[in-house]
């Protein structure tokens, strides 16, 4: 048993960075260069993605920790965190809320650009003592999480048969993946991830994800029903494996900081998926009304 545990702890680390890198590969499958260029012309969208996103969301993070008596390691997760919106399971979540797939799969990289450009900087910000460089940590979250997503939009668009074609295996691959790095992560922080809930932590993190879900949804400034559901769900998630990727960099990385970022990201699914029921409520209340 001993050496099953030495193996699952020595591959999960390479098992995060190939996890990331399909799930990113597999999203820019789905992505139209024309929506993404639409998105990054909208100025609207834009100011409204990158205030909700890396303003509004760092602001929220960096009050929570002054509200609730969390410990040092909470702290500096939520703070990291705060500037990595969107997770691998988006798409799903925008289906279940019948959201504009367009918008979604247009919301991905822009986020992704932000992610990598900021949470290099908050990392030396909030971490006392890194030794790594911004330029470094953002040189890894470029290779693990733009280069893929990049890639794979550049298939779909140049080669759309070729993307079509090879999408299917792409994306159970991609599942099995994911599958199996769900596994590792139970088997190694299962028992520390299940203490947490309940938890101040667990709390500080659920009032995040909530907060930033109504606000963003709320106030979406003439956005539709759809698009404002996608900013909602994007901003509601974080990106679990960009902020491993930052926190593995990282030299004697306290395990709580990991612990408490898995257990974020897995506790965001179903909250996820909730919030995508009631957005599809109000999606069909519009056709029940034109159909009357």
């Amino acid at each position: 048993m001993s050496e099953i545990m030495q193996f699952v702890e020595a591959t999960f680390k390479p098992l995060v960075l190939v996890f990331v890198v399909a799930n990113m590969f597999t999203l820019g499958l789905q992505a139209k260069m024309g929506d993404v260029v639409d998105t990054f012309k909208n100025k609207k969208a834009m100011a409204l993605i990158f205030v909700w996103g890396f303003v509004f969301g760092p602001a929220l993070a960096y009050l929570i920790t002054l509200v609730f008596p969390l410990a040092e390691p909470y702290v500096l997760a939520m703070l990291i965190s705060s500037v990595a919106p969107m997770a691998p399971f988006f798409p799903i979540s925008v289906e279940k809320a019948r959201g504009d797939m367009s918008f979604a799969n247009a919301f991905v990289p822009v986020v992704i650009v932000g992610t990598v450009v900021l949470l290099p900087l908050i990392g030396p910000l909030v971490i006392e003592g890194l030794t790594v460089s911004p330029l470094v940590l953002a040189l890894r979250l470029f290779l693990t999480l733009l280069l893929p997503k990049a890639i794979g939009m550049a298939i779909r668009h140049y080669a759309g048969t070729v993307a079509t074609k090879i999408f299917p295996a792409v994306n159970v691959l991609t599942k099995i993946i994911t599958l199996v790095a769900l596994i590792e992560c139970v088997v190694i922080y299962g028992p520390p991830v299940v203490k947490m809930f309940g938890s101040f932590a667990f709390l500080a993190g659920t009032i995040f994800m909530v907060v930033m879900a109504l606000v963003s949804y709320r106030f979406g400034f003439g956005l539709k029903q759809n698009q404002r559901s996608v900013m909602a769900l994007g901003m509601l998630q974080r990106n679990m494996g960009g902020i491993l990727i930052v926190l593995f960099a990282i030299p004697d990385v306290d395990p709580i900081v990991i612990t408490f970022t898995i257990m974020w990201g897995v506790w965001s699914v179903p909250v996820s998926f909730i919030a995508a029921r009631i957005f599809a409520k109000h999606a069909e209340k519009p056709v029940a009304e034109n159909t009357a």
